[in-house]
């Protein structure tokens, strides 16, 4: 492990307004480094508070945190299928969608991430939907086969010039046990 950040538990739960510079700077610190590896999924400099604050107001944004409060990860969970990229024949209310994962770089590579797309995989499965879904960076290979190596499958890739992503996943829903477990508990999170 990176550092004491990880010594479980760290706590998974819903975002509340109080935690918007945290989550808006760890977004910040990603899309960077992001850049600096040639990838052009997120803005440099991260999101504005205009695009994190509904993610909030609407309880489908969710942060891990440390001993300390300090935001370690974070991931929303809600049923926006994006309509430029989900088209009626995917039957997009079968799914739950994946935004906004990401993991501070002191946490990057202990299986985090790992964890919780199988919290979200777990959640799906709990609302009787069918499909955890994802969009990606149609120019990062890299985080293609990531996701990939975790059971999800390469649907198409849809190449529109004003978007950045565009490479479409999805994997059953399902309980798996986590490659993490024992990493994080969970707090306020019912009715995913």
């Amino acid at each position: 492990m990176h550092s004491n950040i990880l010594l479980p538990p760290l706590t998974l739960r819903r975002a509340i307004p109080d935690d918007l510079p945290g989550v808006l700077t760890l977004l910040a610190d990603t899309a960077e480094w992001l850049h600096l590896q040639g990838v052009r999924q997120w803005p440099r400099g991260g999101f504005g508070p205009e695009r994190i604050v509904p993610l909030i107001e609407e309880q489908v944004l969710y942060l891990l945190e440390g001993h300390f409060g300090e935001t370690v990860a974070t991931i929303a969970l809600d049923g926006h299928a994006d309509a430029e990229f989900w088209a009626q024949a995917d039957e997009p209310a079968s799914a739950l969608y994946v935004h906004k994962l990401a993991v501070s770089r002191a946490a990057a590579g202990t299986g985090l991430g790992d964890a919780l797309l199988d919290w979200a995989g777990g959640a799906v499965a709990a609302s009787g939907l069918d499909w955890l879904r994802l969009d990606c960076s149609k120019d990062n290979p890299r985080l293609q086969q990531y996701y990939r190596r975790r059971g999800f499958r390469h649907l198409r890739t849809v190449d529109l010039p004003h978007r950045a992503s565009g490479a479409l996943f999805q994997r059953p829903a399902e309980v798996r046990t986590c490659v993490a477990e024992g990493l994080f508990r969970t707090l306020d999170l019912v009715d995913v």
